[in-house]
């Protein structure tokens, strides 16, 4: 199984990151060498959220330490927690719950909120 993530969706989450921490901004070392680049380091992030891999992993595949993607995968979660706490990571209130079933119904997914709570 292979995830895939729109190209807008994606470029948007690491512009928006970008914007809060300068840590996913690409940057040369002492000595004038670019560091792993702003896709490197949320590609990490999100491949180990995704598919639940060991951060020693990625040093084959995207030629990142395990320490880089540990701080990487920390650093992003950090970052998605401030910027998108407010609008996604509430509690869903009348107007989300009536779209989402709506928007169930047309899908074919009629109970789709039937386990979450808040349907109470």
């Amino acid at each position: 199984m292979r995830f895939r993530m729109r190209r807008k969706l994606f470029l948007c989450i690491l512009n928006d990151v970008k914007a809060y921490d300068d840590y996913f901004v690409q940057k040369k070392d002492v000595t004038g060498r670019l560091g792993l680049s702003s896709i490197q380091k949320i590609t990490t992030a999100v491949r180990i959220l995704t598919y639940g891999c060991a951060a020693n992993h990625y040093d084959e595949y995207i030629k990142m330490g395990e320490s880089t993607a540990i701080k990487c995968l920390k650093a992003f979660c950090n970052a998605i927690i401030v910027v998108y706490a407010e609008e996604y990571m509430r509690p869903p209130n009348e107007t989300d719950i009536t779209r989402l079933l709506e928007e169930g119904e047309q899908i074919g997914f009629l109970y789709m909120l039937g386990s979450i709570d808040c349907m109470h």
